[in-house]
């Protein structure tokens, strides 16, 4: 088989597979509660046996976080990494990183999941990044839940809760903010404002919001003089929401969320084999703009009726995403030209578009008794219908920018896909005493899936072929729960979870489907006040089981999905808040997780024992936050944090291409004055002493799989902004 042949066949295999707890301070409190609705009730976040970590919307703005990347550090478990801009995002909790491109932590808005629950959509790599302007508040659940929020979270859950309008009173929030990034192309800004309207006393009121902001680049091509500051972006999102509460019994609650990101580049840096950044130490290598435009249409509508006895709610979603990504993949497949050629023809350029759809329905309806019964229960039944596109193009370009007769188009792809399931939940607890209670859950979920595989081009064969699957899943948790007193609780949880498997590629001797992969928790926390809420500690230990996990594998030289290898993820996490004084909290997160594989996975080269990818050992951090009176009605705040993280692998640590990310340590400080209740001047400051540390660091390897270069992923440079906010 000559190199070209070979070549095309490793091509096409490649295109066809590609997706082929901790409490915070300053969350949103009730009579010194922090309120949560992680079991699909409201309750204190210290009465749920679940580690579960919670951060406040406005604390976002007053640090100056505009996404996932700025806040996951005070999140013990967490840690995200982007592909150069929010949104490009993968998320890991736990030490469960996605082995292929499906996600394997939750997003959910409100009261529904978000993202494709199909193994075609890339999920994995691309991750809704919700502004903060209009959050009133994240919720972070640690281990599967795939009881009550099923599908594709066995490393957890990322919960988004919304603002919702407020019958009772009119009130407008507005702010402007001006930031600067070190080596930055200018000043990037922001605008915000929401507006909450009460239309009939205590029945009816709707809210609406609007945010706009725009981020300088700071990122060089040494391959292309126009590619310069190229990672620019500019976000904008919108939101209007209507509550109406006839009676007292029943509420209707509608809303509609619009997000678009639209950016020039990546945020990518690169460096040769050794180490050593090229170009000015924040450059990358690219020819062509690797530009990623995302929009999100969100619409629900949420019925609840409390019948006394129980409380019916109905939740009803419909999303839309369209996200669009160009890459650079000239160091891939350009550099291989005069192997594909005859004669040969000189290296060339090979821009790589992709473009993903997805539209979603769900439906979730549930009946709940009233909470604080001695015995409390949930029944529910939920549906969601997927529909989604995987569209792939890759040109071929000499070095002047002109197609190659012959090679252009080098491959067209295209994967649709459908994703249709329906399943049925309960979840109790039993309160036997007044110390001593015991929640339990169950889930059913049947999926069906279908797609089709088409292709066209140079090298990747005319093919048009259909494929689909079925499977059921069955889920469970158990958490006894000890009250040492109203302020202390010890719990237990054994809980879990599935990631949906699917039709795969169709080539010869691939099975047809992919099967699920599974996660099994076992978890002991501690969640306690002391003296009043002088000190407070949350602190699980945990032991998480993945089998039959998703991998890609090599049939005979040709790519497609598999299930394959154990890993097991241990270790304990945790936080601890001190209020020495009124006004002062003084806070610890931390995390040591121990991620490794379980026996040998030869499909992505790993060995027993092997750390797995994307997953710090350890991650930290230490918070001061003061909050003080000024006189005259005015009050200030200032508040300093650390984090940090040691090193993560790009891939399981045997596999030849791993490249092994520097830790990081980030100082964040932030500061405001509010006067009369109504102006606030904030003042921001992150990564203040311009760490060098990197979020994630991979090898780039040819269409040989022979390394090429390095691609970093920093810790973006020093970022200080002032801002200036309305509230009346």
């Amino acid at each position: 088989m000559n190199k070209g042949l070979y070549f095309a066949a490793s091509m096409a295999a490649l295109i066809a597979a590609m997706p082929a707890q901790a409490q915070e301070p300053g969350a949103v409190e009730a009579a010194g509660e922090i309120v949560v609705t992680a079991q699909k009730r409201v309750q204190n976040v210290q009465d749920v046996p679940i580690s579960i970590a919670v951060v406040n919307g406005e604390e976002l703005q007053q640090q100056g976080s505009a996404s996932l990347v700025d806040y996951a550090g005070y999140v013990p478990g967490m840690n995200v990494s982007n592909s150069g801009t929010p949104g490009q995002t993968t998320i890991t909790l736990r030490g469960v990183a996605p082995l292929n491109s499906s996600q394997t932590v939750g997003i959910y808005l409100d009261d529904a999941p978000v993202g494709s629950s199909a193994i075609y959509n890339r999920a994995g790599a691309f991750t809704i990044d919700l502004m903060p302007y209009d959050l009133e508040r994240i919720e972070v659940l640690k281990g599967p839940q795939g009881t009550l929020y099923g599908a594709s979270s066995i490393g957890g859950l990322v919960k988004y809760v919304t603002v919702q309008p407020n019958t009772n009173a009119f009130s407008v929030k507005a702010g402007v903010e001006g930031f600067a990034i070190k080596g930055g192309d200018g000043l990037g800004w922001g605008a915000q404002v929401m507006v909450n309207v009460p239309i009939v006393q205590d029945k009816l009121a709707v809210s609406g919001s609007f945010a706009w902001r725009s981020t300088p680049g700071w990122v060089d091509s040494i391959n292309n003089a126009a590619l310069k500051d190229q990672n620019d972006y500019e976000q904008r999102g919108g939101r209007a929401a209507l509550l109406w509460t006839p009676t007292p019994e029943f509420s209707v609650k509608l809303a509609g969320i619009w997000q678009s990101l639209d950016s020039d580049g990546n945020g990518l840096y690169a460096a040769d084999l050794t180490g050593a950044r090229l170009g000015d130490g924040r450059s990358f290598n690219n020819f062509v703009p690797e530009s990623y435009d995302v929009d999100l249409d969100y619409y629900s509508a949420t019925l609840d009726y409390d019948f006394g006895a129980a409380t019916l709610t109905s939740a009803t979603t419909y999303s839309k995403t369209q996200s669009a990504q160009v890459q650079d993949a000239s160091y891939a497949f350009g550099v291989l030209f005069p192997f594909l050629t005859n004669p040969p023809i000189a290296p060339g350029i090979t821009p790589f578009l992709l473009d993903l759809g997805l539209k979603k329905w769900t439906q979730e309806v549930r009946l709940a008794s009233p909470s604080g019964g001695r015995f409390e229960w949930l029944i529910g039944g939920f549906f969601t219908d997927e529909t989604t596109s995987n569209a792939q193009l890759v040109r071929s370009f000499d070095m002047a920018g002109n197609p190659i007769p012959g090679l252009d188009p080098l491959a067209i792809v295209g994967l649709p896909a459908t994703y249709k399931e329906y399943a049925i939940f309960g979840n109790g607890t039993f309160k036997l005493s007044e110390h001593f209670e015991i929640t339990g859950g169950l889930r059913w979920a049947r999926n069906k899936q279908s797609f089709r595989q088409i292709s066209s081009g140079a090298i990747v064969p005319q093919a048009d072929d259909p494929g689909k699957s079925a499977e059921s899943v069955f889920t469970y948790s158990i958490s006894p729960q000890f009250h040492i007193n109203d302020d202390a609780m010890l719990y237990a949880r054994l809980a879990t979870g599935y990631r949906p498997g699917g039709p795969n590629v169709i080539v010869p001797n691939v099975p047809p489907t992919v099967d699920a992969d599974r996660m099994k928790n076992y978890e002991i926390g501690l969640k306690a006040d002391f003296a009043d809420r002088l000190v407070s500690v949350d602190v699980a230990l945990f032991l998480m089981d993945w089998t039959d996990i998703q991998v890609v594998r090599s049939f005979g030289g040709v790519s497609g999905g598999a299930n394959g290898g154990k890993a097991r993820s241990k270790g304990i996490e945790g936080s601890f808040a001190l209020r020495p004084t009124p006004g002062l909290t003084i806070s610890a997160t931390g995390s040591y997780t121990d991620a490794t594989l379980s026996e040998d996975v030869p499909d992505i080269s790993g060995a027993d024992g092997d750390r797995l990818p994307a997953v710090p050992k350890f991650s930290g951090a230490l918070r001061a936050d003061y909050e003080f009176e000024l006189g005259g009605g005015n009050k200030g705040s200032f508040g300093a944090g650390v984090r940090h993280a040691s090193n993560r692998l790009s891939l399981v640590e045997s596999d030849p291409l791993v490249a092994t990310a520097k830790p990081y340590t980030s100082v964040d400080l932030n500061a405001s004055i509010t006067f009369n209740d109504h102006w606030t001047l904030r003042a921001y400051a992150r990564n203040l002493l311009d760490n060098q540390g990197e979020m994630a660091r991979s090898t780039f390897a040819n269409g040989l799989n022979q390394p090429s270069f390095l691609g970093i992923s920093p810790l973006q440079p020093r970022t200080v902004g002032v801002a200036l906010d309305l509230a009346f």
